[in-house]
């Protein structure tokens, strides 16, 4: 049978539109280089022309000029429709592949739904919030314990304010008078007491006596600063 009716052949497959796109790029290439030795050619007959005196010999060239750049507006018309030609197969080409990407990105989103959809069955949101709960009792605990383990051991309890607070104003009072230069223990009055609860005797002969209540002690060392009475530290 195959002899009496021929074999059935194959059928080849459709251009791509690369394909295509591919050849007519080249035909039009070829036009280009056809238009470029034609514009060539006038350029030659335009001198010519201009050289040549009128007569029959400069009719010959118009002739010749007038056919090249006849040749010349036919290959443009054809170059110029293999151009757009070209620009609907970029066109077509640009819709096929952005029908590709889009298949792609639909596939791409129905396997991240399906997966989506599959994690979201193991996670809870109740399971969450009792982990949360159960993560702020942790916290409050643990707060409790560092409050604990943070206490001072040797302040009492019972401590009565009004004592602090006369401690603190006598404090007050003796850094006041250090400010001024002069130690609480050396001031005048407590050293006019001091002298007569000792009952000091009296200066010995050649010497200068000092007022009641004043020590014959220098009241500055060698420094400038207070010297500390004799009677303090016979005390």
């Amino acid at each position: 049978m195959k002899r009496v009716f021929g074999a059935k052949k194959n059928k080849e497959p459709p251009p791509s539109i690369e394909d295509a796109n591919e050849r007519i790029t080249k035909r039009g290439d070829t036009v280009d280089e056809k238009i470029k030795k034609l514009d060539v050619e006038l350029s030659r007959y335009k001198e010519q022309i201009k050289k040549t005196r009128p007569g029959p010999t400069l009719e010959a060239i118009k002739s010749r000029a007038m056919r090249v750049l006849k040749q010349k507006r036919m290959y443009e018309g054809q170059r110029d429709m293999l151009y757009n030609q070209t620009f609907n197969l970029d066109q077509v080409q640009f819709a096929a592949e952005g029908i590709k990407d889009a298949q792609q990105t639909m596939s791409a989103l129905k396997s991240a739904n399906k997966d989506l959809k599959g994690m979201m069955k193991t996670v809870k949101i109740q399971d969450i919030d009792n982990l949360q709960d159960e993560m702020m009792d942790l916290m409050d605990v643990s707060n409790e314990i560092q409050e604990t383990l943070g206490r001072s051991y040797s302040v009492p309890d019972d401590i009565d304010e009004e004592e602090l607070l006369g401690e603190l104003d006598a404090l007050e009072a003796d850094m006041e008078h250090e400010s001024e230069g002069v130690p609480s223990y050396l001031q005048p009055d407590k050293e006019s007491d001091l002298d007569s609860e000792l009952n000091l005797p009296s200066a010995p002969t050649g010497q200068t006596a000092v007022p009641h209540g004043r020590s014959n002690v220098q009241t500055e060392d060698e420094l400038g600063l207070p010297a500390v009475p004799r009677a303090s530290l016979r005390g």
